[in-house]
């Protein structure tokens, strides 16, 4: 099928294109990288009546590391975020991800924000920012606002993004000394969505556990050590938590049964990693 007709802008700055949100509201779509809106827009299941092309926005091109955090803009592509030679040096667990981000060709295309932004539950980025307890920046002609990752992600493929907001960043911490790192999914084959994808943060305190694919949205819990006699207990209560979906791919069973057993490798790596 072809879309149904719309206008096409392309932004040449950020105040260009939030002018444009300001005025077209709900009718108004935003296009990074295009991995999920163009199918959609083929399929005639979403029909707005401007498309906004932030690509040749140059702010939004830039990855920010201060030292403490990185603030990843709007128009940076995944590829580009995992090919960058200190990636893992100064976020573990985004280097760990991004393989995992479906394909070459789609990485080469997608943006990190504009997968925050679509908010797939089984989505391999949106999991990574709420493990890391990242935020994202939201930004409009009104205002500018700061949400956590777990303030942002509200539903299936909802958010607290107004109509005339967009992604305008998403920032993460750098990785901390004495802090392990460590990513884990289950998929039909690599590149598709996640039947679990699971994202462990481990420090001396005990280990920020995040599970995706399970429910409609990614979520997150902070459990005991790997080392600790309670870990299976919590990791019981945290699987029987969630609301699991049977769908054409797994059981909500089997999706829970993974959360056991991945969350309990991959905490385990996370600790193994903290030397």
């Amino acid at each position: 099928m072809k879309p149904a007709p719309f206008d096409y802008v392309r932004a040449a700055t950020a105040d260009e294109a939030l002018a444009v949100l300001a005025q077209a509201g709900s009718d108004a779509r935003i296009l990074a990288g295009g991995q999920s809106l163009l199918p959609m827009l083929n399929m005639r299941l979403a029909r707005p009546g401007v498309v906004v092309d932030i690509m040749g926005v140059a702010d939004w091109r830039n990855v920010r590391d201060d030292g403490k955090t990185l603030r990843i803009g709007a128009a940076v592509r995944q590829a580009a975020l995992e090919q960058r030679p200190d990636l893992a040096q100064r976020q573990p667990l985004l280097a760990a991800a991004l393989p995992w981000v479906g394909h070459v060709q789609t990485r080469s295309r997608g943006t990190v924000c504009g997968s925050i932004a679509h908010a797939d539950p089984s989505a391999e980025l949106p999991l990574v920012l709420l493990a890391l307890g990242g935020h994202v920046h939201l930004r409009s002609r009104r205002r500018a606002r700061r949400l956590a990752a777990e303030d942002f992600f509200t539903g299936m493929m909802s958010t607290a993004r107004a109509d005339d907001e967009i992604v305008e960043a998403v920032s993460v911490p750098a990785a901390r000394p004495g802090t392990g790192y460590a990513f884990r999914e289950v998929a039909r084959r690599h590149g598709d969505f996640a039947i679990m994808a699971c994202a462990a943060v481990a420090d001396g305190g005990g280990v920020r556990f995040a599970v995706g694919g399970v429910g409609d949205r990614p979520m997150c819990r902070h459990l005991p050590s790997a080392g600790a006699d309670t870990l299976d207990e919590s990791l019981d209560q945290f699987a029987w938590a969630l609301d699991a979906r049977d769908d054409l791919h797994a059981t909500a069973v089997y999706r829970r049964e993974l959360v056991r057993q991945l969350g309990r490798a991959v905490i385990r790596e996370a600790e193994q990693c903290r030397a």
